[in-house]
């Protein structure tokens, strides 16, 4: 006797609620300003492009087992102060798809202190949930008073928009909800949050679709400082 086919998985036509998703994803990268940088404008325009052959695509929906991370118990209030901002929209998409998200570190070794305060979770990727080579999209919690390791993508385009709480890149400012970071390929970035409160932020990598199956993520290891001969 053969044995039975295995049933194929759920397209995105099958799971709106996925759908909705990526269209709140999508508007959030149209309402957006580039503040005049034409960088940023074409990487905007870029990630919504690619969100709209995703959904042309109607590619499948593979979830993995739902997995999550300390800093989970931080997304009840992140998802409570991002209602009553101006990426709402998104934040109620996501609410709704909570439980069927995989929490992930993403590095081999994690920084001590960091495992506590800081997971992601992957809307649509070569690895899905929304199976594409065409975008990476997701989101990132942080836990309050928590310092994310100055890092770098090599041949991609990445930015965040913060959803909840707040948070600085660099030092160089800090992004209240609604605000967007772009960082362009091989940029170093590192990442602190406020005191109280955790951020929720939305992220889009685009570039090839080698480069995002292929790409890993890498901490940077501070040089070893000699005082007598400087930086080794």
């Amino acid at each position: 006797m053969e044995p039975l086919p295995l049933p194929l998985p759920p397209r995105l036509a099958d799971r709106p609620d996925w759908g909705y998703l990526l269209r709140e994803f999508q508007e959030l990268y149209r309402r957006r300003s580039s503040g005049g940088s034409k960088p940023i404008g074409a990487h905007m325009r870029s990630v919504r492009e690619a969100i709209g052959k995703v959904l042309l695509d109607n590619p499948p929906v593979v979830l993995g087992a739902y997995a999550s991370k300390p800093v989970v118990a931080h997304l009840g209030r992140a998802l409570d102060n991002g209602t009553g901002q101006v990426t709402a929209p998104l934040v109620r998409a996501l609410g709704h798809l909570t439980g069927e998200l995989s929490w992930q570190y993403g590095y081999e070794k994690v920084p001590k202190g960091l495992s506590a305060k800081y997971a992601y979770a992957e809307f649509s990727g070569p690895n899905g949930p929304v199976v594409t080579s065409r975008v990476i999209l997701g989101i990132v919690l942080f836990g309050p008073n928590c310092t994310y390791p100055a890092h770098s993508h090599e041949g991609l385009t990445e930015s965040y928009i913060t959803l909840s709480g707040s948070v600085s890149e660099n030092d160089a400012g800090v992004f209240a909800p609604g605000s967007l970071i772009f960082n362009p390929p091989g940029r170093m970035h590192r990442i602190t949050t406020a005191d109280q409160e955790p951020s929720l932020l939305a992220y889009a990598w685009h570039g090839t679709g080698e480069t995002l199956a292929n790409q890993k993520m890498k901490f940077s290891r501070p040089r070893r400082v000699d005082l007598r001969k400087g930086p080794l």
